[in-house]
């Protein structure tokens, strides 16, 4: 288990854990941690022997969202941060990045699916910085809010684009513009959680999923697999999803996983695949520009 000063990792049987570990301030979200998150994910990112990453709280809250301890003022000293972590500035160093905004660009290009266990409440960053894992469990005492226009903020960690896409526009302006706090079954009902478990029961059902994920796949056709779903929720028109899948399938079928996962399936049995993500994973999107292939009939 590796200790950072904001949050804690550690990898078991091929599931690294990322816990959030500020249980006395109800994990609430610091620019230490912001920067210690990007770094986890990088290390899990570049460790071959990590199929899948649960991000999880300890103690009794999952994020009670930003560390606002400098009171009504909060923003003026994070804007103006010396502390903030590398990166974290603009190019012109004029404004302060938003901090969960990093965290959740980072998640999304991770080569790893991402299980985020809500193990309680989470609230403003504490939720929108879940909102790029691939899947959300939580406790039935987990209490959610897109609280920022109650405090006078706006939405950050891109949620603006994450939130809409998983729930519908309707449900995303209800919780936003209300900043209400709902709980885990309206959050389950409207599609942003997967399932809903005892606290018990939160962390084995999220190794669990992982496992299920994972375990009898090629991970560099995972890691793709991701890629490819998450990058095309932003495409106009699927002739590009086309494109990339073309490069993919003639990339891949092709590759020593490939022929392994197909010797498997004849010989019935276990496939044991040879390619590492962190060496042998091609960058699709490095291709560019790519082909357009026309449609007959089409001016595509």
């Amino acid at each position: 288990m590796t200790f950072f000063e904001h949050i804690r990792l550690d990898t078991v049987d091929g599931i690294a854990t990322i816990t959030l570990n500020r249980p006395e301030a109800l994990n609430s979200f610091t620019d230490t941690m912001e920067g210690e998150l990007v770094a986890a994910y990088d290390r899990t990112d570049a460790d071959d022997s990590v199929r899948a990453v649960i991000l999880t709280g300890a103690g009794r809250a999952f994020c009670a969202g930003m560390d606002l301890g400098d009171g009504g003022g909060a923003f003026d000293v994070w804007t103006s941060s010396g502390s903030a972590p590398d990166g974290a500035r603009s190019h012109d160093d004029a404004m302060r990045r938003d901090g969960g905004g990093r965290v959740a660009l980072r998640m999304y290009e991770s080569r790893k699916p991402i299980i985020a266990a809500i193990n309680g409440p989470g609230v403003g960053v504490g939720i929108t910085m879940t909102l790029a894992a691939d899947f959300r469990l939580a406790v039935p005492a987990a209490k959610i809010g897109f609280v920022f226009a109650r405090r006078g903020l706006v939405p950050e960690s891109c949620s603006s684009w994450f939130l809409p896409r998983l729930v519908g526009m309707q449900t995303a302006l209800d919780w936003m513009y209300s900043g209400r706090i709902f709980d885990s079954e309206e959050a389950r009902a409207s599609g942003l959680l997967h399932s809903i478990h005892q606290p018990a029961d939160l962390l084995p059902a999220a190794r669990v999923l992982a496992d299920s994920l994972t375990r009898e796949s090629a991970p560099v056709s995972v890691t793709l697999t991701r890629q490819l779903l998450w990058r095309m929720l932003g495409e106009s028109h699927p002739m590009r999803a086309h494109e990339l899948e073309t490069l993919a399938i003639n990339l891949r079928g092709v590759s020593s996983d490939a022929r392994e996962g197909i010797s498997a399936f004849l010989d019935k049995r276990e496939a044991t695949f040879p390619q590492r993500v962190s060496t042998d994973t091609p960058d699709l999107f490095a291709h560019l520009p790519l082909p357009t292939y026309r449609q007959p009939g089409t001016s595509r």
